[in-house]
């Protein structure tokens, strides 16, 4: 466990901003920042970040909290793990307590897995850097990439001994468990049930999480045995899933942000030449084809991708339909192609810095362009060959959501196609009516699940009313718990201890708002005043949302709003002791009239004389406790 002063230190410390701002592309909007969500696929930002509050609210999937909650929320943390992360982040020394019990939990299953890659990626890099065969074999094949010392550790590469089991046989010495070993793919099994070493005798890529661990392996062949396959990578694990990983996107995302463009390669080796050559704007989708999720990854550093091809015609042809995803997202796509026999790892190593980023600035196409030059060399003069062509870069058109640039492409194609561009437009016109016609029927079709719930409307109506006045004590709680009551009658006391008392008699209903009233009512004994950011931090998730939902606003007034359009809004303020004192009673009111609900539909039920005199003398009671609250809010309101 981590001790109280660390994660004080650790919350003193943290930026919001600057946290989020690692994953999230932020643009400062009056007091907050606001980006696209990395939670939803939005094309609106609708994500607010408040350094004032030290909070993040994501409207679209209803996600908020602090810079802990965002970490837990993205990348899958343990509280525990979100709190070492920002405690590296800022050189803060983590202090833990260590739990003495005899039946100690282990590491939860996703963190074991964590563990293990961590501690292979250290024992491949050593064995790279200290061993004999690590040297002679892996460090020379690096070194003759041209890869510095400085590249080699900053990427951890690594070198896996040719032998059967060096790296299991250690692991397991080590105390590492089998299982772990199996599930993140380092190690095989065999049929007697043993392990063995997946990696035996190749150079090592280790791929690293958005936060920076390793998550997974690129193992490379030195052999030239057509038999073995020249590169090995991590199976799908808990941790590693290869369509939500682009490799080096860890040490490129700040150079992504900066520069406003990624460059997008094929290999390892080309992200670690590039990089070394100072463009470290640069990454790769790892071997596999580039996927939906890979795209929006990048989306949230930059808008902008430009994909480095080396000269193989096939190969280009062959991704250009999967490339229309980045188009579909909403990005801007150039395309470069180096000449034959260079891709971009070769090419900065003969041509250095300067001449690399020459050939990109000189040889930049829009996918749009450079898709309708590449399929109108292969046409020839056939008109059957050429329509299907234009049928396919409109296709490619349609799929850009912004209709300006859409246009602007048109214009570009009917001149390089020389077709009417009329023609085109009829024909994306028809491409996009057909799609939006396709996702009405989906729609429609979709079958809506039926909540068994909303067919009994009162009772829903009676519960949806109680947790709203519920969540609105919550929030006075929250935002005025902490200020001093100073009305006529009451004074030298505080807000929230003064509302915690006046609902001693009341039960919520709602399991989170029941939650924080018992928590606040605890802290307030204990002689503590909580105040929002005690709940913002709070272990609990539950708690934390609400919180964050109740104390964010997705709007915020304009400060010249009166004199602009001279309508005034109330402020609750301004008579605090209404605003108090009314959600106080109207909460009451509420769970009074539940109660005469229930007494009424147990008269109905009751056929007893003397019980149903004992309902109605109760019922007569609560009658007038009824009437007394709404004479009390009547007062309290028109005073």
């Amino acid at each position: 466990m981590i001790t109280k002063p660390t994660i004080d230190r650790i919350m003193e410390a943290t930026d919001i901003v600057e946290v989020i701002g690692e994953f999230v592309q932020l643009k400062k909007r009056g007091a907050n920042y606001v980006g696209l969500s990395p939670f939803a696929n939005e094309r609106t930002p609708s994500f607010t970040v408040s350094p004032a509050k030290g909070i993040f609210k994501d409207f679209s999937s209803g996600k908020g909290g602090s810079a802990v909650t965002f970490l837990m929320e993205l990348e899958k943390f343990t509280y525990p793990e979100a709190l070492k992360w920002l405690a590296k982040k800022y050189s803060i020394e983590v202090e833990e307590t260590v739990d003495t019990t005899e039946n100690r939990e282990e590491e939860n299953h996703r963190e074991s897995l964590m563990i293990v890659t961590g501690y292979a990626a250290k024992f491949f890099h050593e064995s790279l850097l200290e061993t004999d065969e690590g040297k002679s074999i892996g460090l020379s094949y690096f070194k003759e990439r041209g890869f510095s010392n400085d590249t080699i550790k900053k990427f951890e590469l690594g070198y896996s001994p040719d032998q059967w089991e060096a790296f299991t046989g250690q692991a397991l010495k080590d105390g590492y468990q089998q299982q772990f070993l199996e599930e993140s793919g380092l190690s095989v099994k065999r049929d007697n049930g043993s392990l063995y070493d997946r990696y035996r005798g190749r150079v090592m890529f280790p791929i690293h999480s958005f936060t920076g661990r390793v998550i997974a392996f690129g193992g490379r062949t030195l052999k030239n045995d057509k038999n073995v396959p020249k590169y090995v990578n991590s199976p799908e694990s808990e941790i590693y899933h290869k369509s939500n990983v682009l490799y080096g996107l860890y040490f490129a995302k700040k150079a992504i942000r900066e520069e406003d463009n990624c460059f997008l390669v094929e290999g390892y080796a080309d992200v670690l030449s590039v990089h070394q050559a100072g463009i470290e704007n640069v990454v790769a989708s790892s071997g596999t084809s580039l996927t939906v999720e890979q795209i929006r990854l990048i989306g949230r550093f930059t808008k902008n991708i430009t994909i480095l091809y080396d000269g193989d015609a096939a190969g280009i042809k062959a991704s250009l339909r999967g490339l229309d995803m980045i188009l579909e997202e909403g990005l801007n796509v150039k395309v470069v192609l180096f000449p034959d026999g260079h891709d971009p790892d070769s090419y900065v190593r003969n041509f250095g810095t300067n001449g690399f980023k020459k050939h990109i600035e000189d040889n930049k196409k829009d996918f749009i362009l450079f898709k309708t030059d590449i399929l109108l060399k292969e046409v020839g003069n056939d008109p059957i060959k050429k329509a299907d062509v234009i049928r396919e870069i409109v296709e490619s058109v349609a799929k850009i959501p912004d209709s300006i640039k859409a246009s602007v492409f048109i214009k570009e194609c009917s001149y390089l196609l020389k077709i009417d561009e009329r023609a085109l437009l009829s024909e994306l016109n028809k491409m996009r009516s057909a799609k939006a016609r396709k996702d009405s029927q989906q729609q429609i079709s979709r079958p809506v699940p039926v909540d068994e719930t909303l067919l009994d409307e009162p009772q829903v109506k009676i519960e949806r009313e109680d947790y709203s006045q519920e969540k609105e004590i919550i929030r006075l709680l929250l935002l005025y718990g902490s200020r001093v009551i100073d009305w006529d009658g009451i004074a030298n006391t505080y807000i929230g201890p003064f509302m915690i008392a006046e609902l001693s008699d009341v039960e919520f209903e709602n399991a989170t708002c029941k939650t924080f009233v018992e928590v606040y009512r605890r802290e307030v004994e204990n002689g503590v005043l909580p105040d929002e950011q005690y709940f913002i931090h709070y272990p609990e998730k539950d708690i934390v949302d609400l919180t964050v939902t109740l104390i964010a606003t997705k709007y915020t007034l304009s400060d010249n709003w009166y004199e602009m359009h001279k309508i005034l809004v109330p402020d609750e303020q301004v008579n605090m002791k209404a605003t108090i004192l009314g959600a106080i009673f109207h909460l009451k009111k509420q769970k009074v009239g539940k109660i005469l609900e229930g007494l009424r539909m147990e008269l109905q039920k009751t056929i007893v004389e003397a019980d149903q005199e004992i309902l109605l003398n109760q019922y007569m009671h609560m009658k007038k406790v009824e009437k007394t609250i709404s004479d009390y809010l009547g007062s309290v309101i028109l005073k």
